[in-house]
Parts: C-alpha cells; structure tokens; sequence
C-alpha cells in the first residue's frame, strides 16, 4: 500500500473521495482532476520541472486559468471542457512535463482593435497550454522578479501602471520636466528567439524547462485553418509573455541605472526623464543606438519624441510640465466618448435601463482606471455629457410631438413648457440640453437606474 501512495504522490488524476483525503487547507473547490500530493521531498526541489507539476501550483494556476474566463485555442476546448479532459489525460501529460517531451499545441491567431488605429495581434494558446505557461510563470516569477528593476511596473507582483504614472509625476515635480517617451516598434512580434533562450539559460538550469520555453515560442500561429511557423516574438495571448518580454528589457532597465537615468517602464512602454531638451535628443539617440545594437529591437521613430511631459501619454494620463497634476490624456478621453457614442447610438431600440446595464461595466472599469486623475472637473463634465447622451437617446425614442408632450407631462413638466419643447424643431443634441427635458429626467432618475457617475456621491 506504500508503495503504491508513493507511485501516485505527484499524479493529479485522482478522484476526490478515492483516498479518503479533505479537500487542501479546507476548501471545498478543489478542481476535480487534482489529487493531494504527499510532502515534497527536498531532492524533487532541486529541479524546475518537478516544482511546476507540484499539485498546489497547478491547484493555483488552475483557479488563475479559470478566473480569466478565456476563450478557447485552436482545438476548441473550453475551460469547461478542459477540466473532463485533464480529469482523464493529466497523468500522460505531466510525464511528458517530466520527460521534456511535451509539445504545445499552436496558437490561435486574434486580433484586435489598437485603440489608436491598427490592430494588435494576440496568439491565444489552448487552455491545457495555459494551465502549463500559468504553472510555469507562477515557479519562474517567484525567482526572476525579485532580481528585477525597481523602475519596471508592467505584470509584476504587487506593482501597477498607477504606481508607474505616480513616480513619473515625481520626476517632474523634481525638476526633470522634459520626458524620453521611447515607443518600441511591434516589441512582442520582435524579440529574437535565441537571444531570449540565452537570457533564460542564464537562469535556469533545468534542460526540461527550458526545451518547454523555445516549444512554446516555435509553437506557431494558426490562422484561417493554416498553422505558419513564427522564428520570432512572444506571442501576446499567454500568461508567460509578460515575464519574458520583462527578462528581455531587464537589460535596458539595467543599463539605465547604469547611466543614472530617472525612468520609468511598463512592459514596452518607456519614459526617461531629464531636465533639459539636449539632455533628452542625446539620451534618446543614446539609447535607441543600445535597443537597435544590443537587444536587437527597433524603436518607432514616428511614435517616439522628446517632449515637455503635457505634450505625451504614459499609461492614459498625461503629466502637468510641473508635476502639479496628472490627467487623463485627450487620447484616452476620445477613446472614452467614442465607445459611449457607440452604446447610446440612437437607433439602437432598446429601454434606457437596458442600455444603462449596457454602459454599466464599461463606465465602472474605466472609472476604476482613471478615477486615479486629478482632474475631478474632467469627470464632472464627462458625467454630465453622458446624461445629456441618454436624454437624447430618449428624447428620440419618444419620436413625435404629441408622444413627447405626454411623456414630458408624466413627468412632471408644466403644461406650457412641455408643450413648448414638444413642438419644437430644434435637433436631438441641442433638445437634450433643454430645461424641460432636463427636468423630465433628473440626474437622480439615472442614480436609480444604475448608471455609474465617474464622481460624486456615487463615486467609489
């Protein structure tokens, strides 16, 4: 019987019940296809591969798939799906783990809207391939990203793009007003294979691993049924991406402390700050020179600049040329108007509570991003315009004189004054700024539907 607990120790296709064990720390949502491991013992330590197929980081990495509710690979597979076929397969896949012997499958070629023109490419892997790059980055993170810069914010463990924006605006406020916005050019589709490997070789001694790492950016894209080999890039999409693209620009990072430089980096977006214009054209010629030579990447020179801090973004705000303020840059703000002009089109024929469930999420995560602005003015009058947007959507929806008056009367608008407004031939826009539409449908009114303000009372 020793023997045998010993054999299935690591074995995660265990049924729950069969061996009589709780579920781990007392949780009851443990994943169906996860056995409970005995004790590692401190040889199987020693070694990567064995730390990535250890039943609590897959237990963990498997919550993190789940919660990401991604869409399904080139196979189809759900994660709903995928949890059956892990229940049956998992033992033959984690001794391919072992062996170095597992093949990714390739990934699925998405692509989708940059929000200033183009597209951006994603290559989404299936979600057993996810489950192993979550597994995998979770071992790899835990080693790599205390040896990394302090100045880097992007997918690392307790560091944001608000913390990232915030020691920006200090570096300004200290006197480096002129910025070194540096746009590096397609950064995931141009990271070469080999130069990446040999970073990762520096690190890790694990041959396994490191054969699963090169499967994983070989593993080719799938694109109208068609599978393309890919020699190069990390392909957006998987949880290792992120980690690696930070390995490659540790170097950068590096070398910027290295020269005693004020910056700031999240993933492939990197702002130097210096205190004057000829500081900044040299440091820029400087450094591109060390992207293009060393790491070999390209910067966009059409997107890069040296400019007054007003003058860029960095992360969807822009910084006051003292420091003073940070606000939501002009970019971002279009962005923003032009997705609620999307939702509260006029012809989009449903209730105003329908299309306020509708604007709900968005409204609620664009706030929880830039409520981190100073410019409480800003998200006033954005607030205010959205209502003005959906006393419009309704003044449409209401369609003719007669109906207009009747509605307008319902809600408590004086005979008079509504029928003024009713008959009157003036446009949608200008009619939802009226007096007695605006009466009709109080800012309240939209309170109790549920429409998220961006400030105020029912700001959070």
């Amino acid at each position: 019987m020793r023997g045998k607990r010993q054999n299935i120790q690591h074995t995660l296709a265990v049924r729950p019940g069969e061996r009589g064990e709780p579920p781990v720390h007392g949780r009851d949502d443990v994943e169906p296809w996860m056995a409970k491991s005995e004790s590692e013992s401190p040889a199987a330590m020693t070694t990567v591969m064995e730390e990535v197929c250890r039943r609590e980081n897959l237990e963990t990495a498997w919550k993190r798939v789940k919660s990401n509710k991604g869409g399904p690979g080139v196979d189809g597979m759900t994660v709903e799906d995928a949890k059956a076929y892990l229940h049956e397969h998992w033992p033959s896949i984690r001794s391919h783990l072992l062996a170095g012997t597992y093949r990714p499958q390739p990934v699925k070629r998405v692509e989708i809207p940059k929000p200033d023109g183009g597209v951006r490419k994603l290559g989404v892997p299936c979600v057993v391939d996810r489950l192993i790059q979550q597994a995998l980055l979770q071992v790899l993170q835990a080693r790599w990203d205390p040896t990394f810069s302090e100045h880097s914010y992007g997918f690392r463990p307790g560091r944001s793009a608000h913390q990232a924006v915030a020691q920006a605006q200090r570096y300004v406020a200290d006197g480096y007003g002129v910025v070194v916005d540096l746009d590096l050019e397609k950064f995931f589709d141009r990271v070469n294979h080999d130069g990446l490997m040999a970073r990762v070789a520096e690190r890790v001694a694990d041959k396994r691993v490191l054969k699963l790492i090169r499967a994983f950016l070989n593993a080719g894209v799938m694109e109208n049924g068609l599978v393309y080999p890919v020699d190069e890039g990390t392909p957006q999409g998987g949880p290792l991406s992120p980690i690696l693209s930070n390995l490659v620009l540790d170097e950068l990072d590096k070398e910027l402390e290295r020269r005693g430089h004020r910056f700031c980096r999240y993933a492939d977006d990197c702002n130097i700050y210096v205190r004057s214009r000829r500081a900044g054209e040299r440091v820029m010629t400087s450094i591109s020179q060390f992207l293009t030579v060393k790491l070999k990447l390209k910067v966009n020179e059409t997107k890069s600049a040296v400019a007054r801090p007003e003058e860029r973004k960095f992360l969807g705000f822009s910084i006051a040329n003292d420091g003073s303020e940070r606000r939501v840059a002009p970019k971002a703000l279009d962005k923003f108007k032009t997705r609620i002009r999307e939702l509260t089109r006029r012809t989009r024929g449903m209730s105003l509570p329908q299309l306020i469930k509708e604007l709900q999420p968005y409204v609620i995560g664009w706030r929880s991003y830039f409520s981190f602005c100073q410019t409480p003015r800003v998200l006033a009058h954005l607030d205010a315009w959205i209502r003005r947007r959906l006393r419009m959507y309704l003044w449409r929806q209401w369609q003719n004189g007669s109906n207009r008056f009747k509605e307008l009367r319902q809600r408590g608008v004086k005979q008079f004054h509504a029928a003024v407004a009713a008959g009157s031939p003036t446009g949608f826009w200008r009619m939802s700024g009226h007096p007695a539409l605006q009466q009709a449908v109080r800012n309240h009114h939209f309170d109790q539907l549920g429409l998220p303000r961006l400030i105020g009372a029912h700001h959070a």
